[in-house]
């Protein structure tokens, strides 16, 4: 019979530079209030020059290892899968240098790219190659360094984003087991892909042969119109979800959405009948870490306390590509690392 994928760790690393609203408004001529007021974000951490997506992918994976009680070895996890929108290089992946530096030996690993939805697709591919006999324990990992790929004149898009890891240990478990994904919800619409993009450094660039424009190769993103899909997608996927698995949203003991900006996060909540206490947010105190963000705030919450085992636990992202996403689990009784 086919076996469930069960969450037996998590880990969380965030670098250890902070940086404040009060530091990037001096560089960007504004405030403290207005960064907060329009982001809900007061400070992130940026990693040291010389710090790459994969040593924080490293130090995040090793933590959840040790959360599943795991020793990281050759054998330990059957598959690595990294989310990132940051690898360290373009080729090849990040993930197999990853799995190498933990010491997990020769497992499968690669790299996904699905922006602030990558963690629940990282997840869902962890889930089905479970169910499919293909692993009995999978390695999901998602690291950022957006503060390589912001452009520095930036204002819209500086004081969003942060840099860290979260990751995540799924084995072969036993149907109706704490901790078990219940099920996954992913979408996409392409015709919006410039709504968020890095326009040069691709092969559609450079296939025309000539030089990027001046701040093509930085993170863009049209702010209004990516507020409006995300609330509309990650209300509308995570109530797909709910709808198919029969489960009220009073049944839901947390909202567990991806930290891109307060005012999203309420949205949601609000629309899908979430009261606040109830929608998990650590974005204040890292801002937005993309693909990372989800076992992030996952790892915050578990750590002080706000997650019961046995609690019903609703995903939901929305990134780049564009690319949307939910997952429902019933939280289990680990301790995060």
């Amino acid at each position: 019979m086919p076996q469930p994928a069960v969450l037996t760790g998590l880990g969380a690393y965030l670098p250890p530079r902070r940086v404040s609203n009060e530091e990037l408004a001096d560089r960007f001529d504004t405030t403290d209030e207005w960064i907060t007021s329009r982001t809900g974000i007061r400070t992130r951490r940026w990693a040291d020059p010389g710090i790459s997506t994969s040593d924080l992918a490293v130090e995040a994976g090793h933590r959840a290892l040790k959360s599943a009680g795991l020793v990281p070895e050759p054998g330990a996890v059957d598959l690595v899968v990294l989310a990132t929108t940051t690898p360290d290089h373009p080729c090849p992946a990040t993930a197999p240098d990853v799995a190498a530096r933990l010491g997990l030996g020769a497992p499968g690993a690669f790299d996904i790219s699905a922006v602030c939805s990558g963690f629940l697709y990282a997840l869902d591919t962890a889930s089905n190659a479970i169910l499919a006999g293909r692993a009995r324990s999978v390695l999901v990992i998602g690291a950022e360094t957006y503060s390589t790929i912001l452009n520095p004149q930036d204002r819209t898009t500086s004081v969003i984003f942060g840099d860290g890891a979260g990751a995540a240990v799924l084995t072969a478990g036993e149907e109706g087991q704490t901790g078990a994904f219940q099920g996954f919800d992913l979408g996409s619409d392409g015709q919006q892909k410039d709504l968020i993009c890095i326009p040069a450094g691709g092969s559609r660039q450079r296939s025309q042969g000539t030089a990027p424009a001046p701040g093509d190769e930085f993170f863009t993103m049209r702010g209004r119109e990516v507020f409006l899909s995300a609330v509309q997608r990650m209300t509308e996927s995570s109530q797909s979800l709910l709808d198919r698995l029969g489960w009220s949203t009073d049944s839901v003991g947390h909202l567990v959405g991806h930290q891109a900006n307060s005012r999203i996060l309420r949205a949601v909540a609000e629309q899908l009948g979430v009261p606040a206490e109830r929608a998990v947010v650590n974005l204040d105190q890292v801002g937005n870490t993309s693909a990372a963000s989800i076992p992030l705030a996952l790892a915050d919450a578990a750590a002080d306390g706000r997650l019961v085992p046995g609690e019903r636990l609703l995903l939901t992202a929305f990134g780049g590509g564009l690319t949307w996403g939910s997952a429902a689990l019933t939280w289990p009784d680990i301790v995060p690392a």
